[in-house]
């Protein structure tokens, strides 16, 4: 990643490291006095809509519409710190829930959400790193990175609906 202007690799190495490390502290917090048990299908929902986006935005640019692709990706951008912000909020204010499917199925949901988990921690430089050479004019490094960042990003969005589908049943 060489040619990614040392202080954005500076900042994404950063947030890379800092983001996951703080998510973990912040699971060990428990906030009580709030219910935002609403919230797992308005995250679980900001999931499918970043996946749908970042299709389209897939669509845009193979259409040539680099101006429509960028608007999307910023928005799949805004929509994972929405999530995250959701999901932690949660967290620290619900217990945890556990998931209660038997049988194959459960080794299906914890190989799903395992994948999810380490991917998400993952996707987030690469998805740094990627924009990164999109917001400096390195298109033809935007584009290589693209090819592992698009498939990854997806399926931690598509996963992360799936493992929400799968546990819903068990919230309390």
């Amino acid at each position: 990643m060489t040619d990614v202007p040392v202080p954005h690799k500076r900042l994404i190495v950063l947030l890379s490291v800092i983001i996951p490390f703080v998510v973990a502290l912040l699971f060990r917090i428990k906030v009580k006095g709030y219910d935002l048990s609403f919230l797992p299908p308005i995250y679980a929902s900001i999931n499918g809509l970043t996946a749908i986006l970042l299709i389209a935005s897939f669509i845009s640019i193979k259409k040539g519409n680099r101006v429509r692709h960028e608007r999307l990706n910023k928005i799949c951008i805004g929509l994972s710190c929405l999530f995250l912000i959701l999901y932690i909020s949660h967290h620290i204010t619900s217990d945890e829930t556990r998931y209660g499917g038997e049988g194959l199925i459960r080794y299906i949901y914890y190989f799903i959400l395992i994948t999810h988990v380490t991917l998400s921690i993952l996707v987030i430089p690469f998805v740094l790193f990627t924009f990164s050479r999109a917001l400096t004019g390195n298109f033809d490094g935007h584009k290589r990175l693209a090819k592992f960042t698009f498939p990854l990003w997806l399926y931690v969005v598509i996963s992360g609906v799936v493992v929400y589908l799968m546990i819903s049943p068990y919230y309390l």
